[in-house]
């Protein structure tokens, strides 16, 4: 059988919101071979919105967070960011699907107490030899430094500092001007350090108004994963009522609750990224951007031991991610290592994945044909993989089919109180798929976008397709509503997941998780 473009763009577009045959849930948490044995080169999940803090809507504010599901007890040497990838952030404003300008990081590590048995200590004023200290330590020699809060405290012994250079028309430029910027550490505990104070240390204001952030967070994403990963047996699946799905508490358990993750953050004027220079009105076809994120290695390391590893030649990518689910749910496990090596603009050559979603007949057969679904191919998702409305303005070039996360930055940010968690299905037009903001569930849209909801009736309006969801509906953890938006990392010490039975199923509040 023979389809047209338009067809396998549908088709394409739909693999954002469903599941693989044995669903996986997770943004993009281990989803390839290639990732699940190279943890640090894994991202999690890619976030691309106008910033809603006051004074700053007239900015974009991009995340990537990488290496996923990181205890956060799980010392003594933590997480530090990897020197040997390079981590990117591209942008498409031309609606080629290829980057146009580019947002580099690098990571270099010190090791500044090299025999200490852990790479971070602290307590107090610090703790000194007692009266009884065998020689050759004599009474009153400092043992534990004071507790770490400042980037320059003696107790953080693993430190690392990074750069940024953007690069675009060819042109690169390091905006961190030479000045070191420094990671924020995993957070051990209270006793060690005052995390707050280095998170807060560790917003770095750069030329021409970019503001850069990197260090451990909690993990932003949120989903019932371990139901997911029982074949869809997800503990609320598939239903909620109205009063559920119209509340911020969760009804099921965030299996993602008390995981650190790394997180790299850049907020950018919208003049700097868009192909006129200029903030575009939402209907002007120069408005909407795309934008990914991509890890990448040296093509060859030598490991030369008991030397360090040394690696050569250049970059080759590991890992990318744009919309939300694609690579997680839909790429057949034998083609997922290529789906994440290859480039956006080569998407259409996945396109087979795609002309018969298997999540929408799992579901229409699982609840005996109570849930209609579509007919293939699903022409409803097109704007999700090209420049269409009502994303993208009316008139703007589709562009190839790809997978990258778009923008429409001439819609202006919806403040926090009156956001809604289902962005565009839930009548916000600055939510996801428009961009992505860390509070947009993306798991509950992504179902009923494979549902049918975007093709209208009898898909949109029926009480189940509309409705469907896994019954976590926010984080556990209350993101910021200042740049850099994420939430502290869990501490090491009191870190808790939340788990299915539990007495407070809502960030330890509210009622239980089902069991």
């Amino acid at each position: 059988m023979k389809y047209s473009t338009r067809s396998l763009a549908a088709v394409l577009a739909a693999g954002l919101t469903l599941f693989a045959p044995a669903p996986s849930l997770a943004a993009n948490h281990r989803e390839a071979p290639i990732t699940s044995l190279d943890h640090k080169a894994d991202i999690t999940d890619f976030y691309m919105f106008r910033s809603y803090e006051s004074g700053h809507t007239d900015k974009i504010t991009m995340i990537l967070c990488v290496d996923p599901l990181l205890e956060p007890a799980n010392g003594p040497n933590y997480f530090p960011f990897d020197p040997e990838i390079l981590y990117e952030i591209k942008i498409d404003n031309n609606n080629n699907a290829a980057e146009d300008i580019v947002f580099q990081f690098r990571f270099s590590t010190e090791q500044r107490l090299p025999n200490l048995f852990q790479v971070f200590a602290g307590a107090g004023a610090g703790i000194n030899a007692p009266a009884n200290s065998p020689a050759p330590v004599p009474p009153g020699t400092p043992i534990v430094p004071p507790q770490i809060n400042s980037f320059t405290s003696p107790g953080l012994g693993q430190r690392q500092s990074y750069t940024v250079t953007m690069i675009k028309n060819g042109v690169a430029t390091n905006i961190t001007n030479g000045a070191p910027f420094y990671a924020v550490p995993a957070n051990p505990g209270p006793r060690t350090i005052d995390y707050n104070a280095l998170f807060n240390a560790g917003i770095y204001s750069a030329p021409n108004g970019i503001r850069v952030f990197a260090g451990t967070t909690d993990d932003a994403f949120w989903i019932d994963l371990g139901g997911a990963f029982d074949t869809l047996n997800t503990h609320k699946f598939p239903v909620l009522s109205n009063a559920e799905d119209a509340s911020l508490i969760n009804y099921a358990a965030d299996t993602v609750s008390g995981y650190a993750v790394n997180t790299i953050a850049i907020e950018v004027p919208v003049s700097a990224l868009t192909r006129t220079s200029t903030i575009e009105p939402a209907t002007s076809a120069a408005a909407t951007i795309g934008g990914w994120g991509t890890t990448s290695r040296p093509r060859l390391t030598v490991r030369r031991a008991p030397l360090s590893a040394q690696s050569s030649g250049g970059w080759s990518q590991v890992q990318r991610m744009g919309n939300p689910l694609i690579n997680e749910l839909i790429i057949g496990t034998g083609f997922k290592d290529r789906f994440s090596m290859d480039q956006p603009k080569n998407d259409a050559q996945f396109a087979n994945f795609f002309l018969d979603p298997t999540l929408a007949r799992v579901v229409n057969a699982a609840f005996g044909g109570a849930v209609p679904i579509p007919t293939p191919p699903r022409v409803d998702l097109l704007p999700l993989v090209t420049y269409a409305p009502p994303i993208a303005a009316a008139g703007t070039p589709a562009g190839p089919v790809a997978d990258i996360l778009r923008l429409n930055t001439g819609v202006t940010p919806t403040a926090p109180a009156s956001a809604s968690r289902l962005g565009l299905l839930g009548g916000d037009g600055a939510g996801f798929p428009n961009g992505r903001r860390l509070f947009d569930d993306v798991t509950d849209i992504s179902l009923r976008a494979v549902a049918g909801v975007l093709a209208g009736a009898p898909f949109n309006n029926n009480g189940l397709n509309n409705r469907l969801g896994d019954g976590v509906n926010v984080n556990d953890a209350a993101y910021r509503t200042s740049f850099p938006y994420v939430a502290n990392a869990p501490s090491g010490r009191d870190r808790r997941h939340i788990d299915p039975g539990e007495a407070g199923c809502t960030a330890g509040a509210g009622a239980a998780c089902l069991p």
